[in-house]
């Protein structure tokens, strides 16, 4: 850290990592980009990483994980809030008329695996977690009864009661086969309307069309979740208004009947799965109990987390790794057990539990939306850089070029990631972001 603070050129080594944002770990590239007049071959303008401190250029990491970088991922959270509310009132070349569009916010959940510890509220205050007067003794001699009043800290919140009579088996499952289970769901909930409506699948879709944006969300128990943000538009999707017999009852109740009727199964284990009983669908409103702005913030929240609420980690495990010397807590490591043993197993190769193990099987996008729900991320990005392109040019840190009349030659190649410890605790004082290690002792030793 004192090297880096002496060095001459620490002035444009901070100017690096201001421009990343604070990231944790952004990447090192080395090479060059030079601009050349088509029509003369004149060389307009060079930029090169060899003036650079340690001869490379810093970027940022760009993870949505706020784990492995919480200034990249607020980035992530940041466009994810944009696109969601962008479908909700408009803006991002949605029109704004979409606002007036039935909207629904639907949750649903996983089915049980076996009681847990819970925190539970009734008017503010905090109940028994599993109180029970004549609570039976599982064959493995627990007594299924919790009378304690859980924070909401308490790290054996999720936690099975009795670990020996958890499906640990079916939690991973449900995990690995969420995503085709979403997937039925959609397909179930056209069909449904469609019907509801009097029409078929291929006279909905001329008259009117359901668009979807959905993020998953681990809970404490290990198992995922989706809150979903469903629309109903006509038939050019946000642009034109949906029938007026396409109203948002019709389409609870088509959300209602699809939730309860698909399945997925798991063939070599005979195993079928199916959503929790647990089913919320709330309408989306302007000035109501739940406003866009409240659905965007929820689901852009979720979409920088992955399982490291259950205990699990952040990387990638292997077959061969020892388990027992993972920094994980038991109930994460039978999880992850569970993975690498059903994983192993020939009949469940397409699964790839081995391969998702620290994401206790689920291997889907976190959040996805249908293609008509509103704008994308690549292009909101796309907004971004063009704004940093037009700063660099008022500010003349890059020549002002007719595009049509100048060919772009650049060559990078990676050259690592990464900050030492010193530099991570500089680049938190200079960007007020918080270091990976909480205290500078903490990062020395």
């Amino acid at each position: 850290m004192i090297d880096r603070l002496n060095h001459p050129d620490y002035d444009r080594w901070a100017s690096q990592i201001r421009r990343t944002g604070g990231c944790r770990q952004p990447i090192h590239l080395r090479g060059k980009v030079e601009h050349y007049d088509q029509a003369t071959g004149q060389l307009l303008h060079r930029y090169t990483t060899r003036t650079e401190p340690d001869g490379i250029l810093r970027v940022p990491c760009k993870t949505r994980r706020a784990s492995r970088c919480p200034a990249c991922a607020e980035i992530y959270r940041a466009d994810t809030y944009q696109l969601i509310r962008a479908g909700l009132v408009g803006g991002k070349s949605v029109p704004e008329t979409v606002s007036a569009h039935p909207c629904l916010f639907v949750t649903l959940t996983a089915p049980s695996f076996g009681a847990v510890h819970v925190r539970r509220e009734k008017n503010g205050k905090v109940l028994p977690c599993h109180a029970r007067r004549d609570a039976p003794t599982c064959p493995h001699g627990h007594v299924m009864s919790c009378t304690a009043r859980h924070s909401a800290d308490d790290p054996r919140l999720g936690e099975p009661l009795c670990p020996d009579c958890y499906d640990y088996d079916g939690s991973v499952l449900f995990n690995a086969i969420s995503p085709e289970l979403w997937r039925r769901f959609t397909e179930a909930l056209r069909r449904r309307f469609a019907k509801l409506s009097g029409l078929t699948l291929k006279a909905l879709r001329e008259q009117a069309v359901i668009s979807f944006a959905k993020v998953a969300e681990y809970q404490r128990r290990g198992v995922v979740h989706f809150h979903a943000v469903v629309r109903l538009d006509g038939p050019d999707g946000p642009t034109s208004p949906p029938p007026a017999w396409a109203t948002a009852e019709a389409l609870a109740d088509a959300v209602q009947h699809a939730a309860t009727a698909v399945t997925a199964d798991v063939k070599p284990l005979a195993r079928t799965f199916r959503w929790g009983e647990q089913l919320d669908v709330r309408r989306i409103t302007l000035d109501g109990e739940l406003t866009e702005q409240a659905v965007a913030a929820y689901i852009a929240k979720y979409a920088t987390k992955a399982a490291e609420c259950v205990g699990t980690l952040d990387q990638r495990i292997q077959l061969l790794d020892d388990l027992d010397a993972l920094p994980i807590r038991p109930h994460a490591r039978r999880l992850i057990d569970a993975c690498l043993r059903l994983g192993a197993l020939d009949d469940l190769a397409d699964l790839r539990l081995i391969q998702w193990a620290h994401m206790l099987g689920f291997r889907g996008h976190f959040s996805t939306k249908s293609r008509r729900y509103s704008t994308t991320l690549s292009e909101l990005r796309a907004a971004r850089e063009e704004h940093r392109k037009a700063e660099a040019i008022t500010t003349g840190r890059l020549p002002l070029f007719e595009e049509d009349t100048v060919l772009v030659i650049a060559h990078w190649e990676y050259a690592g990631q990464g900050l030492s410890l010193g530099e991570q605790l500089l680049a938190a004082a200079l960007t007020g972001s918080r270091p990976a290690t909480s205290t500078p002792s903490e990062a020395l030793a």
